[in-house]
């Protein structure tokens, strides 16, 4: 997953996440996106999804775009999925705005569940 461009990344997270279940799963057009990515439906629940394939931490940044995606899209909830890890001020910046954060770890856990 780190060699893939950004849009390959996105097809890649929304393949996985219909693999656990999601549906309505929808790539967005990419600009005027309101930095979501995806937006998917489990259990009744609505996501909008940011995805981030960078090189190194994710910051606050990814998040407030996800709490702002959120709202505009009308999602109960907001995420940011990437193929590293988050930085600290991130994380305290996602528990206030309620946003859930998939880093490298969960991502790698969600590919190991469907191969067994």
């Amino acid at each position: 997953m780190d060699e893939l461009e950004g849009h390959d990344f996105e097809q890649f997270c929304a393949e996985l996440l219909e693999n656990k279940g999601f549906v309505d799963v929808e790539v967005t057009k990419g600009s005027g996106d309101y930095g979501i990515d995806i937006l998917a439906e489990k259990e009744g629940v609505t996501y909008a999804i940011q995805c981030k394939r960078y090189q190194g931490p994710v910051g606050v940044e990814a998040v407030q775009q996800a709490y702002a995606g959120r709202d505009y899209y009308d999602r109960m909830v907001g995420a940011v999925m990437t193929n590293q890890y988050f930085t600290a001020p991130a994380v305290s910046a996602a528990k206030r705005l309620k946003i859930l954060l998939w880093d490298r770890g969960y991502i790698d856990s969600m590919m190991e569940e469907d191969e067994r």
